[in-house]
């Protein structure tokens, strides 16, 4: 989730709640058209924050939306959208539905989000539209407890499932063991297969160029890893910044950061947790379509790596963690160059994806999946790859046809799934990404719901253990639960209400 993953309290926050409905008085051959709209900040922070959109129909049934919005401050921009496709032109900001949710029969609602970027002010929008129809309101500031993007949804009609009792012990002892790819499995030095099941551990990414130190001052020490083996945790998926692993930005960055994250991954296997390091922030001045900022220095998820400095990247990670398979290597968190080019050419962002080069609407020389294979494998690393889709990671409907080439055959293709994605039933997993996971292994590197429920997770959890795939979830910091996707409410492991309740009951109860 990005996914949604620079973390900060939240500062300030504003409801806006807007409606329109046609007099009653209207011919019989005119269609009633209104809307209702209620628009909230989620969360604010230093130059970002996140948004949360909820759309009613009052009028005639819709086969197709188009909600359009000004935003007051020419400062305000969405940086990244969801369960819409998000487009913005100077102040005026349109999100079109898609396929699952452009249906809305008379009072129906729907729910869009998006994160976004601010300087000095971040005024609430006035005036909503919905497909051309007005809906108009009074602002009503809220002041909701702090959270951290990506924004909610609003929460379940039905109450989520009953968290069962656990019914497993936690794992035993050992050291990690080392895993290579066969067929469509992960597998163990001795064939075993194996499943990485676990959670995001964040702040790698973001601290060290936030002034929050290494790891957002949370504990990386033997009891915060003992809170984690007592949820079965076998796998713990680490975001890594570029600029200071490599000593370009950030404090601490060069050695000290590399020593930081070597000690972590370190203790983790020698715990028998297998350590995923994941290449989240990037290096490369990017401003096209919804940048998430216009910094140069890795201080923001950026639409593909960099071709400048993400090989020397991998190639000094690799290099470090060569001779040690129970390491595995996320290649590149999120990638979008498909919204980059706003969705026009979805053949020319797979080939983006895997070859880099120059990649129409990103400003810097793109390094691709490919590129970045190679620069792993000179170093004579072995260790398993992670390769990851289009749109935020979420699609992987070409993912088979654009492969990277690995001499070692040693690659898994990274998903990630949120109720807030276009992917989200169980007929999409069957068609998109089940093909996927019978030719090669499918980690699910982040999986989560801004509900802070577990209805969403509990049934793509019952679908992954029915294919034998891995996941890890998001994610294991303290922040709060009110925005979703945080499962603890401190290190030592006491779980979120329902959400970190569900997610980890269900580890206790299943086997890698």
């Amino acid at each position: 989730m990005t996914r949604r993953h620079a973390l900060l309290a939240a500062t300030a926050a504003g409801t806006l709640v807007a409606a329109s409905l046609t007099a009653a008085t209207l011919p019989a051959s005119a269609a009633a058209a209104g809307c209702a709209v209620t628009y909230t900040v989620q969360s604010q922070w230093n130059g970002g924050f996140s948004g949360n959109v909820a759309i009613t129909n009052l009028g005639s049934a819709l086969a197709g939306w188009t909600l359009t919005f000004d935003f007051p401050d020419t400062d305000q921009r969405v940086t990244q959208g969801w369960s819409a496709t998000w487009s913005q032109s100077g102040a005026r900001v349109s999100a079109a539905s898609l396929s699952w949710n452009s249906a809305l029969n008379t009072g129906a609602s729907t729910t869009i989000g998006f994160n976004g970027a601010w300087s000095g002010t971040n005024p609430v929008p006035t005036s909503f539209a919905l497909n051309g129809t007005t809906c108009t309101g009074v602002v009503s500031p809220t002041t909701p407890p702090p959270t951290t993007p990506p924004p909610s949804t609003p929460p379940p009609t039905t109450p989520p499932p009953t968290t069962p009792p656990p019914t497993t012990t936690p794992p035993p002892g050992g050291a990690a063991p080392s895993l290579r790819v066969s067929g469509n499995r992960l597998v163990t030095a001795a064939g075993a297969t194996y499943r990485l099941l676990g959670v995001n551990r964040a702040s790698g990414e973001f601290a060290c160029v936030q002034g929050k130190g290494m790891w957002d001052s949370g504990p990386v020490d033997q009891a915060s890893v003992d809170a984690m083996k007592a949820w079965n945790i076998r796998a713990v998926r680490i975001p890594l910044n570029e600029d200071c692993w490599l000593g370009l930005s950030g404090s601490p960055s060069g050695a000290t950061y590399q020593q930081a994250v070597k000690a972590y991954v370190n203790l983790l296997v020698a715990n028998g947790i297998n350590p995923i390091l994941d290449l989240h922030w990037t290096h490369g001045q990017y401003t096209g379509n919804i940048s998430a900022c216009p910094d140069v220095n890795a201080t923001c998820q950026k639409p593909m790596p960099s071709r400048q400095y993400t090989p020397q990247f991998w190639t000094g990670v690799a290099t470090a963690f060569k001779g040690n398979d129970a390491v595995l290597f996320d290649l590149f968190n999120e990638p979008y160059p498909d919204a980059a080019n706003n969705w026009s050419d979805m053949t020319a962002a797979w080939r983006c994806l895997r070859d880099g080069g120059t990649c129409t609407g990103i400003e810097y020389p793109v390094a691709g999946m490919q590129s970045l294979v190679d620069a792993v494998r000179a170093t004579g690393a072995t260790n398993v790859l992670l390769v990851p889709g289009l749109t935020w990671t979420n699609d992987l409907t070409q993912w088979l046809a654009y492969k990277p080439t690995d001499p070692r055959n040693n690659i898994v293709a990274s998903w990630h799934s949120y109720n807030f994605n276009a992917c989200v039933t169980e007929t999409c997993w069957d068609t998109q990404i089940a093909p996927v996971a019978a030719q090669v292994p499918v980690h699910a590197g982040e999986i989560g719901q801004d509900t802070c429920a577990h209805d969403y997770i509990d049934r793509l959890m019952t679908w992954l253990d029915s294919k034998r795939l891995g996941y890890t979830a998001w994610t294991w910091n303290p922040w709060g639960c009110s925005g979703g996707n945080v499962l603890i409410e401190d290190y030592n492991g006491t779980p979120t209400k329902s959400y970190g309740e569900g997610y980890r009951a269900h580890l206790l109860s299943v086997t890698p």
